[in-house]
């Protein structure tokens, strides 16, 4: 299969404008192998014949949404940069915890955006889990979303490999996991029925006008795949969604400096917090 970069370009630029994820020049190989893939499950010969088919007959962007499904990157494990997650269970979640109790409100709502398989969202169940000592007095919500549909349904599964357990400390490895199988690691229902995980795009116009009143964003090593153009109107959407004095974290390489004035910044035993 022959792509050019006409060709590599009009894709790239039609995945641009349906989800703000941004994709350099030297994708182009990564691309070949996936196009080539979703052509031949559509017995399609040419390159120009399948951008045709995405842009015109692609009913409910059914195969669009498998081309994602391809492309897009997941890289995540449990317990993913550690020293992060104490800075929310021992610095945050105290903080917004007492503000709210004294407030009356018990309720907590968490999102974590591009989730991917899930670890990042059950991990952030067992902190809460842990960190709040009346658990049964609180209503805790924990939405993890991604754009991509497979690894929505290996989170659904909350089945694991060795590898994505690594990080996790014995003791909530032993109490918050079975082992169905040699190898295998299951989430606990008890933990499992904390969170919510949803297929969404972001850059969707729609996508997040109801989702309202979180505590905590987590959006790590996302923003890197977006221009500043998308970013910013992601940034404003979130800020949207926080309480006010909520945090947004982000990944180790990624600021707001460039991208938003709206948020305070609060420096944290070396890591940048930012808080609306």
């Amino acid at each position: 299969m022959e792509l050019s970069t006409e060709d590599f370009v009009s894709i790239r630029n039609l995945i641009y404008e349906r989800t703000g994820m941004n994709f350099g020049d030297n994708k182009i190989y990564y691309f070949k192998k996936r196009l080539q893939k979703r052509m031949e499950e559509n017995a399609l010969g040419k390159v120009t014949e399948y951008i045709r088919f995405l842009k015109f007959g692609d009913r409910g962007e059914r195969e669009f949404q498998e081309l994602i499904n391809l492309i897009t990157v997941n890289e995540t494990y449990f317990f993913r940069e550690f020293n992060q997650l104490e800075i929310f269970a021992e610095v945050c979640l105290p903080e917004i915890l007492e503000k709210k109790a004294a407030k009356g409100d018990r309720n907590l709502r968490i999102f974590s955006a591009a989730c991917s398989t899930g670890e990042e969202p059950y991990t952030l169940a067992i902190i809460v889990k842990e960190m709040i000592e009346d658990y049964g007095n609180w209503n805790v919500l924990i939405k993890g979303v991604d754009i991509d549909e497979n690894v929505l349904k290996t989170g659904s599964r909350a089945v694991y490999d060795s590898r994505s357990v690594k990080d996790v400390p014995p003791v909530y490895l032993e109490q918050y996991f079975t082992r169905p199988s040699p190898g295998k690691f299951m989430v606990k229902p008890e933990i499992k029925d904390m969170v919510v995980l949803e297929h969404l795009n972001l850059m969707e116009r729609r996508a997040l006008r109801n989702e309202r009143h979180y505590d905590v964003i987590f959006c790590r090593n996302m923003l890197i795949y977006f221009d500043d153009q998308s970013r910013k109107q992601l940034v404003e959407k979130f800020y949207a969604m926080l309480n006010p004095g909520g945090f947004i974290f982000l990944g180790h390489a990624e600021s707001l400096s460039r991208i938003s004035t709206a948020f305070k910044v609060r420096r944290m035993n070396g890591y940048m917090v930012y808080q609306a």
